[in-house]
């Protein structure tokens, strides 16, 4: 079967995190995915590590864990942009594709000729996503971004960690590169979408985004709390700002998760801890009250949940239909049952070492399933065949490129 986006050409002028994570996922969904890497170098991930892939001898390949989460699928071409030569290649291959992925500053593209305007010129229905850390306008336009700074002016390190005056308070990031793997997200939605109007008009487009942007608007009810409510959400821990009790729980051996997401859960809650009054009292018997309580209410409950072990926790409370979870390490989640039923780790071919193993991809599809045919590809894997393939270069013409290094 053929993927839904199997239609679609993709050239991908980005690295790092953001703009690859969308590429990866157009690949999984089908597309052709060309990534356009340097000389020598490649994607800037490629040597952000350890670790790194190890081949069939159990030595370190030149792959970095960090540049294969985010790579798979794709078809690597390595171009010297800086040169008249590998600008031509670029554009003529920006003439046969559907979509350009880039995130390189703002106009640092136009004096390669491979900004929207010159590449539109050449092919009217181009689709054209820059990714940025603040935008094509505004008065922060021509900085760099970077996840971990966007995280904190965005306003989400204000939200993650412990409340201040507690041990360990103050301003965390979250531990993956959130803002970015969102913006990647974004990228594909809005991609996307402009497909589906360039097939009712024939029209391409440009697409502006910026990361702040994305953190913004990803603060989602809690953005909303203070523009409604006035007030500055604050860092709460592993508490919930608008619902209660929905926390970690400290256990008789550990930790687990009490998400109660409504009154009725909250009544079955107190009945299995023996406390069924507290689900009528006032202070606790809504969610709205149980919120203005938070205090009084959790200090009820922690001995409570101290008289059991994680284990014991969990069993009961499913019985009782109250969410609940564990809080596992990484190697735990790849271990979990329902995340192996979900194929949510695969293992694909590798030319280096022999398999690689992947974290899957979360989309299921009843009709164009999600195919694994090609690992995160090696610098320069494709750069021939690409070349050959898509715009007919005969051998004698690519390797006149290679001898003047324009490819590799």
């Amino acid at each position: 079967m053929s993927g839904a986006l199997s239609h679609i050409r993709v050239l991908d002028l980005s690295r790092i995190l953001a703009g690859p994570w969308s590429g990866q996922i157009l690949a999984d969904l089908g597309a052709e995915v060309i990534k356009v890497e340097r000389l020598q170098v490649g994607d800037d991930t490629r040597t952000w590590g350890p670790p790194f892939l190890k081949d069939e001898e159990g030595n370190d390949t030149a792959e970095s864990a960090y540049f294969l989460s985010a790579n798979r699928g794709k078809k690597s071409v390595a171009i010297d942009m800086t040169t008249p030569e590998g600008q031509a290649v670029i554009r003529e291959l920006a003439q046969h594709a559907d979509i350009v992925l880039e995130n390189f500053k703002v106009g640092g593209l136009k004096k390669y000729g491979l900004d929207y305007d010159s590449l539109k010129a050449l092919n009217p229905k181009i689709i054209y996503c820059s990714i940025t850390g603040f935008g094509q306008t505004g008065p922060y336009s021509h900085r760099p971004g970077y996840d971990f700074m966007i995280q904190g002016m965005g306003g989400l390190m204000s939200l993650t960690g412990e409340k201040d005056g507690v041990a360990g308070g103050g301003p965390q990031k979250v531990g993956v590169a959130l803002a970015d793997v969102l913006t990647g997200m974004y990228a594909t939605t809005s991609v996307l979408a402009a497909l589906a109007h360039r097939d009712h008009t024939g029209v391409g487009q440009y697409i502006d985004l910026a990361l702040l942007d994305v953190q913004a608007a990803c603060l989602a009810n809690q953005g909303t709390n203070y523009l409604i409510g006035g007030q500055v959400p604050q860092r709460l821990g592993n508490a919930h700002p608008n619902i209660v009790p929905y926390q970690t729980f400290a256990t008789e051996d550990g930790f687990i998760i009490l998400a109660v997401g409504n009154d009725g859960q909250f009544g079955r809650f107190c009945q299995l801890i023996d406390r069924a009054d507290l689900a009528t009292d006032e202070r606790f018997s809504t969610n709205k009250a149980r919120v203005k309580n938070r205090v009084e209410l959790i200090a009820l409950l922690e001995p409570h949940l101290l008289t059991r072990s994680s284990e014991t926790w969990l069993a009961d409370l499913e019985k009782a239909s109250i969410p609940c979870g564990p809080i596992n390490t990484v190697d735990k989640v790849f271990e979990n049952p329902q995340i192996q039923h979900r194929e949510m780790q695969v293992d694909i071919p590798h030319p280096l070492s022999g398999t690689v193993p992947q974290v899957g991809s979360p989309m299921k599809f009843s009709e164009t399933p999600i195919t694994y045919n090609n690992a995160p590809p090696t610098l320069g894997q494709h750069t021939e065949s690409v070349l050959a393939d898509i715009l007919q270069l005969d051998a004698e013409a690519i390797t006149a490129l290679k001898e003047k290094n324009i490819i590799n």
